[in-house]
């Protein structure tokens, strides 16, 4: 797809972007904006919330109705919006340290009671803006600014967290598997209930660097490169999945959301009166 079918959707005064040079999440941004386009979306009728961090940012470069919220916070105001016009599509975007650390129980509460929305985690395995730290998604052994020696702590799996705590559409992607990702985000948008999307990206200036990866290209490539499909790790052993990134869809449900179990209170309540 060309650039220009996308420039209608983008605060063009608010360009060029903060983000570094072959930061992943202008990835992620396009491949966002792809899916709302081709689906046909109204940006009128769409609502995007963001919280703090480097992807947080992405609320504001986007000409639809925008919330850049309070660190970790996004998930909850996202939910108010959702309340207050069910008509919406709410999609929120934020970093693995906005959305899984100061805001993993807004994550998982809006997992658990199937809110009609669409979260994009931009899990780049870092805290970027900040200066480096240690996210809830770096892996162990990995260098970060507050673990000169390596993490200690083992991460979350965020596709494993959102399946149990109740998303109802669940899928995994990089930045290097761009078409499959603006797959996942086009499905996530048409399902009705909590839908996630991982989307793998890279974070060359802190990650990248201090883990010995390289830059933006070598990242990319190394996604490539450390990538394995659903299908393909189900039959790998737990050693050959060491360091892998599994990629697909992980979880797909039709059960009622939020607001069919609201509606369903509401009507009964009115035929008692």
């Amino acid at each position: 797809m060309k650039v220009e079918a996308l420039l209608d959707y983008l605060r063009n005064e608010r360009w060029p972007t903060i983000w570094c040079p072959g930061c992943g999440n202008g990835i992620v941004l396009k491949a966002f904006l792809q899916a709302v386009h081709e689906l046909g979306l109204s940006k009128d009728k769409m609502a995007a919330v963001s919280g703090i961090g480097c992807s947080s940012r992405a609320t504001g470069y986007i000409d639809f109705n925008t919330l850049h919220t309070l660190h970790g916070r996004a998930v909850a105001f996202a939910t108010g919006v959702k309340l207050a016009r069910p008509d919406f599509h709410v999609v929120v975007l934020g970093g693995d340290g906005d959305i899984l650390a100061i805001g993993g129980n807004h994550f998982i509460h809006a997992c658990r009671r199937n809110i009609d929305l669409t979260i994009i985690v931009f899990n780049n395995m870092i805290y970027g803006m900040t200066g480096g730290q240690v996210s809830p998604t770096t892996p162990v052994e990995k260098v970060a600014s507050t673990a000169p020696f390596g993490n200690t702590e083992p991460p979350f799996d965020t596709v494993k967290m959102a399946i149990a705590a109740g998303a109802t559409y669940v899928a995994r992607a990089t930045v290097y598997h761009y078409p499959l990702l603006v797959q996942y985000i086009k499905r996530a948008l048409s399902h009705r209930g909590t839908a996630v999307v991982e989307a793998v990206t890279n974070c060359h200036t802190y990650y990248g660097r201090y883990n010995k990866i390289g830059d933006a290209p070598q990242m990319i490539e190394y996604f490539k490169k450390n990538s394995v499909t659903l299908e393909r790790a189900k039959n790998m052993t737990a050693e050959e999945l060491k360091d892998k990134i599994v990629i697909g869809e992980f979880h797909v449900e039709d059960k009622p959301t939020f607001h069919d179990r609201y509606e369903k209170l509401v009507e009964t309540i009115s035929r008692k009166e």
